[in-house]
């Protein structure tokens, strides 16, 4: 008959009598010990079916005679109290514990059935544990958990859901570890899993849209976590973390597009700010997953190489070229703005957005010419530093991409000093006379990105000078062959005309147009162009500098029209030009950089 009788009665009931019965078959398997060693087994070898060790056969009867009957009301109710744990109320879940050690007890059936010829019990079997429970608890489970879902979600945010789950998967593992057989863990949590994430996915993707967009970092975690329980779930979300990443870092350029082109260090740092914020979103959201990191490098080398920045100009490596400029204002002397200790973690930063930059030997064209003005024009800051930079550079690209910088560096470092030190003591050993205190830079032609020096007539007060060292050079070094690069050369000159001596700190170019005072104190500006034979373009704006340096005027010109919107082009050949007598003290240096 059916037991009429409460849930906790029912299985009360059914586990007082088991456990009642159970020790009396022990006790009865004890007693026929002989029967067991000896009998039975002799007729197990004669192919008897019908004949089991004492304790199976106990176990048999208990299946047939009790557990035939109540197993589908003792298993309702089990599931009827698992469900009242679920909705948060206390149950005594020692009498699950019970229940299931006893279908677990009577797979020993099973076991002994499929053996050949043999009374030993190498493991209990699961059939009867599956067969009557775990398949309806996992019924039961799927349904319960897809009605909360849906009844969860109408009434709360996807964030709050997620939280839910993770509680509910934490409470589905410790209840099988209390109460249920461990071979359960992985299908249970399986389904667990589809019904709560895998069938919900497509709402927890759009609320990871809004928790980028909000930045929280514990929140996108978890729906991390949970997500990554789902085969391949998370590929979707990386699309979607790659596209927030790249459309963040298209809306920062965008700000400041305005002034980016002239100012490499904004354009630079605001890179350096999306990525350090996303870098840290994926370590700390997504524990660094490779593929997250990787959807944060395709998303950072899209906005990098294309952006409204380069679309502007119409030229996709001008994130190549600011960076290089970039470069130049940390290493360059004056323009530092930064610690020396903090220099070192600036440089691992540039290399960051280097390696995401596309056409790396663009990059190395600007590097190399800004680095070749830093080097002739004595304008780095720290050797050191320039030789760290390389070093990064040549980790990530190989030496022959640096060679050429790393010539560069010793040319200027390590030969130009020794030459300049062993042409001094040449110069006192032959009693050289009459000759300008000068240092020399020898570079090798395939290393520098110089062109070819334009021709002018160079003036007698340089040109001993320049002919003795030719002599030196070539007694030191014979076959070679020496190209003057005057415009990349520079110098001092004194002033004895003026009742103040001043020191003019100029190129060469602008020396030789000042020298030619010492003949005569007027020109017609043709007749210094043929003087000095400099190009006539080139010679122009040398002019023009030393004009808007007030160092020489011009009857033509007045200053108010110096200041102006006069240029280089407006000077005609016939103006005629002077030295200035009573220019104020020269402070700044005439810049060539704009000639060069």
């Amino acid at each position: 008959q059916e037991l009429d009788l409460q849930v906790d009665s029912v299985l009360c009931f059914y586990t007082t009598n088991w456990k009642n019965y159970l020790v009396s078959s022990k006790v009865t398997n004890g007693f026929c010990d002989y029967l067991n060693r000896n009998w039975i087994p002799q007729q197990r070898s004669l192919e008897r079916k019908d004949v089991y060790e004492i304790f199976i056969m106990t176990m048999e009867i208990w299946k047939l005679v009790f557990f035939q009957k109540f197993n589908k009301q003792v298993t309702f109710e089990c599931l009827q109290l698992i469900k009242s744990e679920r909705q948060n109320e206390l149950i005594n879940s020692r009498l699950i514990s019970e229940v299931i050690q006893s279908y677990v007890q009577l797979g020993l059936i099973e076991s002994a059935s499929i053996e050949d010829n043999s009374h030993q019990i190498i493991s209990p079997a699961l059939t009867i544990y599956k067969d009557y429970f775990e398949i309806l608890f996992l019924q039961d489970t799927e349904q319960f958990y897809r009605l909360e879902a849906t009844t969860f979600l109408a009434h709360n945010s996807v964030t709050e859901y997620l939280k839910k789950v993770d509680q509910r998967l934490a409470e589905e593992v410790y209840r099988v570890q209390s109460y249920l057989h461990s071979s359960t863990l992985g299908i249970l949590i399986k389904k667990v899993e589809e019904v709560l994430i895998h069938d919900q996915l497509q709402a927890i993707y759009t609320e990871a849209q809004v928790l980028l967009r909000n930045e929280k970092i514990s929140d996108l975690a978890l729906l991390f976590k949970l997500v990554s329980r789902v085969p391949n779930a998370t590929d979707k979300l990386k699309e979607i973390v790659e596209a927030h990443i790249h459309q963040m870092g298209i809306d920062a350029i965008e700000r400041i597009s305005s002034t980016a082109l002239n100012n490499p260090k904004l354009y630079i740092e605001t890179i350096l700010d999306i990525h350090t914020k996303f870098f840290k979103l994926v370590n700390e959201a997504f524990n660094s997953e490779q593929g997250f990191t990787a959807a944060l490098d395709r998303a950072c080398a899209k906005f990098i190489n294309n952006n409204v920045v380069t679309t502007a100009v119409n030229n996709t490596t001008k994130s190549s070229e600011l960076l290089a400029q970039y470069c130049n204002t940390l290493l360059r002397k004056g323009n530092r703005t930064v610690e020396e200790t903090d220099l070192e973690e600036k440089f691992n930063q540039i290399m960051v957005v280097f390696n995401y930059i596309e056409n790396k030997d663009v990059f190395l064209k600007f590097y190399r010419k800004m680095f070749a003005k830093r080097l002739v024009g004595q304008l780095c800051a720290s050797f050191d530093d320039e030789e760290l930079i390389i070093s990064k550079l040549k980790h990530t690209c190989g030496f022959d991409y640096t060679s050429e910088l790393q010539q560069m560096l010793q040319d200027i470092c390590i030969t130009s000093k020794n030459l300049t030190d062993q042409y001094r003591i040449y110069c006192e050993h032959n009693n050289s006379h009459n000759i300008v205190d000068f240092s020399v830079m020898v570079l090798k032609t395939n290393s520098w990105p110089f062109s070819a020096p334009s021709n002018f007539v160079l003036p007698i007060e340089l040109k001993k000078t320049f002919e003795n060292f030719i002599m030196f050079y070539n007694q030191q070094h014979n076959g070679r062959k020496l190209v003057l690069l005057h415009q990349y050369s520079e110098g001092d000159l004194q002033t004895l005309y003026t009742e103040q001596k001043y020191i003019l700190h100029v190129s060469t170019y602008e020396m030789v147009i000042l020298l030619l005072f010492n003949k005569r104190s007027s020109w017609t500006v043709e007749q210094m162009q043929d003087e000095t034979q400099i190009n006539v373009n080139l010679f122009l704006q040398i002019l023009w500098n030393l004009l808007k340096s007030k160092l020489i005027i011009c009857s033509e010109i007045n200053n108010d029209e110096l200041e102006k919107d006069l240029n280089e082009n407006d000077i005609k050949m016939n103006y005629n030009i002077q030295i200035a007598n009573n220019f104020k003290s020269f402070k700044e240096r005439c810049d060539s950089d704009n000639t060069i």
